[in-house]
């Protein structure tokens, strides 16, 4: 393992290198050899592939590499917020999502900010960004690309779509039909796409980032279940304060777009992150802590389905994720209880008798959290 922050592959800070290498960039090639293979530098983690023998835990990430990771996290979130006016919280969240290498859905009434946020989210970490607007007529192939005769060489070749990029925006994903959205379940969690029998690896790092309108909004179509929990993270934007709307209307010839934002992290910081987050230490009593909150949503009159199994390990890669952007190598139920509902909140299911009472899966999981005992010390 590294035993430096140069040597773990971060890239430089934004402070130290005025060259402006790692902005985004959008994906024009037609081309999926163009594009960059799925693979990991060994210099940044050392954790074996899914498929190896158990070997001991990988050492803990050095002081000096969690302080570079929580300083460039910082600077990615300022990044953000410089086109994108809204909490800090909200931003960190994001992109304590993304760090995890998991895909985000953004939701909320039109007009609040949701697209502007994933696109400042995708420049600032400067990959490749790609955009999809979501609508009726949308056809599967026009996301994943299609089989199509090349009338130059007289073959059959695949022609890639946009989802063949690192970060994809899919703008208003419920407006398509359950037909177009199922277009992202394989390559959400295979990260690949079929397509004659042939599957075509997609870059790495992959993430989407979906908006969505509300359920009772016209012309739209509710995500199935099995999509939603392909979701790492839902936030939920909200309107922002009198004083967040006031430097809104203040800065509006001022601030820049997000398609302007430089890139600040990179390839190389994301990946470092994940792996940093994958060595987060989590105690035995923070484990119990989880499993009693997933527990509670499997039993609670309230919720007819609870939390999956994926659920679970979602929620402790978000509580990883808000840890090593602190820089700390551990995980707090203070963390947990940070991402539980953004995590679990689109997974979980309400009874319909009590969605008539107004009871919502946010309230619920607050309601749980507000009764679980929280362990105290010995979490290193």
């Amino acid at each position: 393992m590294a035993t430096s922050a140069e040597g773990a592959g971060i890239v430089p800070h934004p402070r130290d290198t005025l060259d402006g290498e790692g902005d985004g960039v959008a994906v024009t090639s037609a081309s999926v050899k163009d594009l960059p293979v799925r693979t990991v530098d060994p210099d940044i983690t050392s954790l074996p592939p899914a498929s190896a023998a158990p070997v001991e835990p990988a050492a803990p990430v050095e002081p000096e590499i969690r302080a570079r990771l929580a300083r460039t996290f910082d600077d990615v979130v300022a990044n953000v917020r410089r086109a994108y006016v809204s909490k800090d919280g909200t931003v960190r969240l994001a992109l304590c999502c993304l760090m995890a290498e998991g895909h985000l859905l953004v939701e909320d009434h039109p007009g609040v900010g949701k697209t502007t946020l994933a696109k400042a989210l995708a420049r600032s970490l400067g990959l490749t960004f790609g955009r999809v607007q979501f609508t009726a007529d949308l056809l599967p192939a026009d996301v994943t690309g299609a089989m199509v005769f090349d009338r130059d060489s007289g073959r059959i070749s695949f022609r890639p779509g946009p989802v063949f990029t690192n970060i994809l925006l899919a703008d208003e994903l419920n407006r398509a039909s359950p037909k177009a959205q199922s277009a992202l379940l394989e390559s959400m969690e295979e990260h690949q796409v079929s397509a004659d029998g042939v599957s075509h690896p997609l870059p790495h790092p992959f993430m989407v980032i979906a908006t969505q309108n509300p359920y009772d909004a016209a012309g739209t179509f509710p995500l199935p279940h099995s999509q939603r929990d392909r979701f790492l993270l839902r936030l939920s934007l909200g309107y922002p304060d009198r004083a967040a709307e006031d430097e809104l209307l203040a800065t509006a010839l001022t601030r820049p777009t997000p398609d302007s934002l430089p890139g600040v992290g990179g390839a190389q910081f994301l990946s470092t992150f994940a792996g940093a987050v994958q060595r987060a230490h989590v105690a035995p009593e923070v484990r119990g802590y989880v499993l009693d909150l997933i527990g509670e949503t499997r039993s609670h009159p309230d919720l007819t389905v609870g939390a999956s199994p994926r659920a679970t390990l979602s929620v402790l890669r978000a509580a990883g994720a808000v840890a090593v952007s602190t820089g700390r190598d551990y995980v707090t139920p203070d963390d947990v209880k940070l991402v539980a509902e953004p995590a679990l909140g689109h997974r979980v299911v309400v009874h319909p008798a009590a969605e008539l009472a107004g009871i919502t899966a946010s309230t619920t999981i607050e309601e749980i959290l507000s009764r679980l005992v929280v362990p105290v010390g010995g979490f290193r």
